[in-house]
């Protein structure tokens, strides 16, 4: 089936919601919010990954995370620690996190591939080209699907040899992350070929820039692009939906899995939503 990871970014300079929920209470407010609206992941970041974002020190990552994590120790939806470094990823398991959402798929920290292993974690692993202050400068493709798919099978590859089971891992082909406009619709217009590998797919499109230069909207108006894309992505094999906007995108799931998947939908949000493993 599929299942939606809300995005809880506890950061004071993410493009979209920056600064919103950098105290703690509400954060977990905002969290407990998303839970309720349909999510089964709550992915809690400390640190943007906008592009030309600057590196956080993990002791500030510490800081905003750790209390959220732990004010949502009773949800009703699993925790994910959206971060790169080993450190922040062992405080946050402690604090009752159970899913590691790496946007450089363990090439910051290879050590994080043993700590996920050994402690029998869920994992995602991102596509991204460079780093988020990189990423943007002209980045360029043979193929952009080809590509993506080829770098994601050797990260999968990485992370068994580090003995991560490969039921534990997720694939994200990283839309917006070192992507033009183009590359982006491409990766959305053939995301079916990245299901060959085997793994759940996750598509992060919530509120990103190739759909405002798409509708012309500002960052907090594409809720509707953002439900179109996942729509979409959910036709073509995706099966797990990273977005802010989740009360929305679990409606057109819902509609579009009755339709093209054949899936009542007349059961409650927490219900009709699976693990996607």
């Amino acid at each position: 089936m599929y299942e939606i990871m809300g995005v809880v970014n506890v950061t004071p300079d993410s493009f979209s919601d920056g600064g919103s929920f950098e105290d703690p209470e509400a954060a977990v407010a905002h969290a407990r919010r998303l839970a309720s609206e349909g999510a089964r992941i709550l992915d809690v970041g400390g640190e943007s990954t906008r592009p030309g974002a600057d590196p956080v020190p993990a002791e500030d990552e510490l800081s905003r995370v750790v209390p959220v994590i732990e004010g949502l120790a009773d949800a009703d939806a699993r925790i994910s620690i959206d971060t790169m470094k080993l450190r922040v990823a062992e405080a946050a398991v402690e604090a009752g996190a159970s899913y590691v959402n790496d946007v450089s798929a363990f090439r910051h920290d290879p050590e994080l591939a043993a700590f996920v292993a050994d402690r029998d974690l869920d994992c995602c692993l991102m596509h991204m080209l460079g780093e988020p202050r990189t990423m943007q400068r002209d980045p360029r493709y043979d193929d952009v699907v080809s590509d993506v798919k080829a770098f994601l099978s050797e990260r999968m590859a990485f992370a068994v040899a580090a003995g991560v089971p490969e039921e534990r891992i997720q694939l994200d082909p990283g839309i917006g992350f070192g992507k033009t406009l183009e590359h982006n619709l491409e990766l959305l217009r053939r995301l079916h070929e990245l299901t060959d590998l085997g793994r759940p797919l996750v598509i992060g499109t919530s509120r990103k820039s190739f759909l405002g230069r798409l509708t012309g909207r500002d960052v907090t108006e594409r809720v509707h692009g953002t439900t179109a894309t996942c729509v979409l992505a959910l036709e073509r094999g995706a099966t797990v939906f990273r977005v802010h906007d989740v009360a929305a995108v679990a409606d057109a799931l819902a509609v579009t899995a009755a339709t093209l998947l054949r899936v009542p939908s007349a059961a409650p949000p927490d219900s009709s939503i699976r693990p996607a493993r």
